[in-house]
């Protein structure tokens, strides 16, 4: 941001405090008309005390309820808790009901049931539907904020209907036709709506092939389907293939942003949790210190083989200058092949046919990695420290850890996917402490068998 665009910033802000503080509703709203609730988000979070209360006094309902759709779950509730009781029902009821369904989910229950009970009633029904769903679902991403049209209407007949429908949508880019058991039958884009002629029948334009989701589905597995067919939306049936809802694109965004964050914390080898940057330092050990007692027993293994090649350390120190780079460079290749495996698995690229596929081909990485480092080390180690043989072990061992540590890296998350376990829990931190193991041993191996030739 520039100097210009921060004071510009500063100046607006100063003025809403102003208005605020006055409760001068006619002098605020030219200043806020035009901002997006993500903007009226920013400026609630910078004022302070009583003013944020004055601020949300002064928005409408509906204004409140975008600007709730907007904010993660504890923004949500600081907002609400400067609504006030009466007002909170009216925003509530012009709120999408899986936005308000979301919401709901990190309260208590007696919370739900008092708001549930203030809500109007077809809101509130719409609302406890989607609360009966598990949240990871497709019924618990789902919206019934949808466009559905019966398959005798004609073109002009939807076009009408779909004015009167449309402000309360979530999307009007898919119509889908259902038959007299509120079953799938077609599904109609805004598009060839508009160029169709008024008296054609809906089902002489609509797609009879539609691609939906049953209601119990993963919502991973719902996101893979839109990215694949690039929807804006998919319909959430039932096993008769009645409509139940529809899951929008923006829904899978977030689904997306989640399981990315979801899989990051386990590789890092952290709780889900710990992707807030602040929690509560008991509950963030809590969920450290089991991944950090397994890596701290692997690394052990690391301190005995460190004894037991203690007189050959001993009889040539300068081996130890050499044990970070060799251990290092092993742990980077097999988190790089982890990473690549994981991506693979968790877009659907890397199928069980595909298994040999990529461990050749990460074995051929390795070996070509590990040539072009080891040949350099070799040439460095020989010039800096005038000794070949040492170079040949040093450069030795770079080659052999390096295939080993990208073929590890490739197949544990493999096997772990075979065994019908979340691979990502093959975080990091376990690849590299593992191949420390490896590498150090193969390298103080190597320099043990060939110690007597080492200047």
């Amino acid at each position: 941001m520039t100097d210009t665009e921060e004071q510009q910033h500063k100046i607006d802000l100063d003025a809403i405090k102003l208005a605020v503080q006055k409760r001068d509703r006619r002098y605020l709203r030219p200043l806020i008309e035009e901002l997006q609730p993500y903007d009226l988000g920013q400026i609630f979070f910078q004022l302070r005390g009583i003013y944020r209360h004055h601020f949300i006094q002064l928005l409408d309902p509906e204004e409140i309820a975008d600007l709730l759709e907007e904010l993660e779950a504890d923004e949500q509730q600081e907002v609400l808790g400067n609504v006030g009781a009466d007002k909170t029902s009216k925003v509530l009821n012009r709120m999408s009901s899986d936005e308000v369904a979301d919401l709901m989910g990190e309260m208590d229950e007696t919370n739900v049931q008092t708001l549930l009970r203030g809500m109007e009633r077809d809101e509130a029904d719409k609302v406890r539907a989607l609360l009966h769903y598990p949240d990871d679902t497709a019924g618990g991403k789902m919206t019934l904020e949808y466009v559905s049209v019966y398959d005798y209407y004609t073109v002009e007949e939807t076009i009408l209907y779909l004015r009167r429908e449309a402000p309360t949508a979530e999307t009007v880019y898919y119509i889908y036709v259902i038959d007299a058991d509120d079953r799938v039958i077609g599904v109609v884009s805004l598009r060839e709506l508009l160029i169709a002629q008024p008296e054609t029948p809906i089902p002489d334009i609509m797609y009879e092939r539609i691609i939906s989701v049953p209601a119990d589905m993963d919502q991973e597995e719902v996101a893979k389907i839109m990215e694949r067919y690039d929807f804006l939306a998919i319909p959430v049936v039932d096993e008769e293939g009645r409509l139940l809802g529809i899951i929008t694109i923006d829904d899978v965004v977030d689904v997306l942003i989640e399981e990315a964050q979801e899989d990051i914390a386990k590789l890092s080898a952290v709780g889900q949790t710990e992707m807030d940057v602040l929690t509560h330092p008991f509950s963030s050990a809590r969920r450290r210190i089991p991944w950090l007692i397994l890596l701290l027993c692997i690394g052990m293994l690391t301190a005995s083989l460190l004894g037991f090649f203690q007189g050959t350390i001993k009889k040539v120190a300068i081996l130890a200058t050499f044990m970070p780079m060799i251990s290092g460079m092993t742990g980077n290749t097999g988190t790089q092949s982890l990473a690549l495996v994981i991506r693979g698995l968790s877009t659907g690229q890397l199928t069980r046919d595909r298994y040999f596929q990529i461990l050749r081909q990460e074995g051929f990485v390795g070996v070509i990695i590990g040539m072009v480092c080891s040949l350099f080390i070799f040439g460095l180690v020989t010039f800096w420290e005038g000794d070949w043989v040492l170079g040949l072990i040093v450069a030795g061992s770079l080659q052999i850890t390096l295939i080993l540590g990208t073929l590890g890296g490739t197949l544990i998350p493999i096997l772990l996917h075979l065994l019908k376990v979340d691979p990502t829990i093959a975080s990091g931190p376990l690849i590299t402490t593992i191949n420390d193991v490896i590498a150090l041993s193969i390298y103080l191996g190597l320099a043990t068998t060939f110690i007597e030739y080492i200047q």
